[in-house]
């Protein structure tokens, strides 16, 4: 991701007094900090197995194999997200595998998602970006809220989340995605998709760390139960996915809304980026892999 944050080192247990002197003296032994965890993959494993274990106890009834309680790779994804954590990772992750079982992701296809996928408002690029990451391509002025069915807008943005991320290469963990701006219109003011990639992902993040409900001025024409399903989709169910996201051409009339949301990302708001066509081809792609939409 875009974002660079330093955490603290925390110490896993209050710190000790001295018996000759009264300072306060840090743990020798604390190995279960955030960076601690990241440099030495012997902590970060032991984590993984402490939520595995509590999982298999307390979630018995969950389903197991890829994308379930016992998927090493997927717990270990959340301890990252939720800083190492057990008890927020355990919260966060159980209710994403819920939420895959329930929403039936294993059983997302091509087939399933042909019809809204015809339209081409969304679609994951043939090629990787100059620095390897799969690309999620949205083309907002082919988005018509009147027209297409909710639902089949929630299953395709999943598929396709699902189908750039089983493109990631080795050592590659998050994707770019590209908001087409050319040609929007009032007709595709629906502000849920237009930005899903990004702001409610964002908002959300911010929000629930400060333990704020969620409340953006301009979504009175938004569908609120569509809101509600993007921001679980990009907080709780595919975490710090996203690393960068491009919102390309943007029209006068989408500067207002993204003026509105910004204070509200914070430090947050530096993994987006307002750019042209000709950044895009020049930044982002070789002449071999760059999308036949932005070709000249």
């Amino acid at each position: 991701m875009m974002i660079h944050t330093c955490v603290a080192l925390r110490p896993c247990r209050p710190p000790l007094i001295s018996s000759s002197k009264s300072t306060l003296q840090r743990p020798p032994n604390c190995k279960f900090s955030v960076r601690n965890c990241i440099r030495d993959p012997n902590n970060s494993q032991k984590l993984v197995m402490e939520v595995k274990e509590k999982l298999e106890k307390e979630y018995y009834d969950l389903p197991i194999g890829e994308n379930g309680r016992d998927d090493e790779d997927m717990i270990l994804w959340y301890l990252k997200d939720r800083r190492f954590s057990v008890e927020e990772a355990i919260a966060k992750l159980t209710k994403a595998i819920k939420w895959r079982q329930e929403f039936g992701v294993a059983d997302l296809s091509e087939d399933t998602v042909k019809s809204i996928a015809k339209t081409g408002k969304a679609y994951v690029h043939d090629f990787l970006d100059v620095n390897d990451r799969p690309v999620l391509i949205v083309v907002a002025s082919k988005h018509l809220p009147d027209v297409h069915d909710p639902r089949d807008n929630e299953k395709l943005c999943v598929f396709l989340i699902e189908k750039a991320l089983s493109k990631l290469p080795a050592g590659q963990e998050q994707i770019l995605g590209i908001v087409d701006l050319r040609g929007f219109g009032t007709k595709n003011a629906d502000l849920s998709y237009l930005t899903f990639l990004v702001i409610y992902k964002l908002v959300a993040e911010h929000c629930w760390e400060l333990g704020h409900c969620i409340c953006l001025p301009g979504t009175k024409n938004a569908d609120l139960s569509y809101l509600t399903f993007l921001l679980d989709v990009f907080y709780y169910y595919y975490p710090k996915r996203l690393g960068e996201v491009l919102f390309v051409e943007a029209p006068f009339v989408f500067q207002p809304m993204w003026q509105l949301t910004k204070p509200l990302l914070k430090s947050y708001a530096s993994m987006v980026k307002f750019c042209s066509t000709e950044t895009v081809r020049k930044e982002y792609f070789t002449e071999e892999t760059l999308p036949i939409s932005f070709r000249d």
